[in-house]
């Protein structure tokens, strides 16, 4: 506000009830199947199982709980799976765990369910009032930039907690190898594009890295 880039117009413009964009099947369009878009996107699937199984093994060191086993990896899974479809047909955005959630119970320490509950419960009235969407669209870039440093850099700090606690050993070839593959791939943006279907970096990062290790020996000739 002292330097003067946040506009507070949009908020004063804005309505105090808003009803947010619903796109419902059979209302707003009729059924259709897309066989491309199904082979564009099923392949997005490694990148958010992935994703979710690192959340996980994070939640685990902060929580010092074993959500692997209860309630279980695949309860966990599924219930991103069905979230997200029942997001879809109202037209909301994918609700698998993301980064920022898991960055915010870091930064913060409160890891309560009943407040996890209760803020999803706001996060749904106060996408019903306008001006206060209006208010958080007012944030600067910058801002909101600064916070998304904090918030993928907890996550990001905690996965190599995780190797730390794990006692990898960097010594070994294998493991200096599949750590700077999915490094690279994943943070330099590579892709696999073949026709419509497309391997974004970080899915292509996952299957290269999994590849790696099935792959490369425990250990080299030379570390014999």
């Amino acid at each position: 506000m002292l330097v003067g880039i946040v506009d507070f117009h949009s908020v004063a413009a804005a309505k105090w009830f808003s009803l947010p964009a619903f796109d419902v099947m059979f209302v707003n369009y009729d059924f259709k199947l897309y066989p491309g878009a199904i082979i564009a996107m099923a392949p997005i699937a490694f990148v958010t199982m992935t994703e979710h199984m690192g959340h996980v093994m994070v939640l685990n060191k902060l929580t010092k709980r074993n959500f692997f086993k209860n309630p279980g990896l695949h309860r966990t899974l599924f219930g991103d799976g069905l979230s997200s479809i029942i997001a879809g047909f109202a037209g909301g955005p994918p609700t698998t765990s993301y980064g920022e959630n898991i960055g915010v119970l870091a930064m913060t320490k409160v890891h309560s369910v009943w407040v996890l509950g209760g803020a999803a419960i706001f996060a749904v009235l106060f996408s019903f009032i306008g001006k206060v969407s209006a208010l958080i669209q007012s944030i600067p870039t910058p801002v909101i930039g600064g916070i998304s440093f904090l918030l993928f850099g907890m996550i990001a700090s905690n996965g190599l907690r995780i190797l730390v606690d794990n006692k990898v050993n960097y010594e070994l070839k294998r493991n200096l190898i599949i750590t700077a593959v999915i490094l690279v791939i994943g943070i330099g943006g590579t892709y696999l594009q073949i026709g419509q279907f497309q391997l974004t970096s970080i899915a292509l990062a996952t299957i290269f890295g999994i590849v790696a290790n099935l792959v490369l020996p425990e250990r080299a000739n030379s570390e014999k």
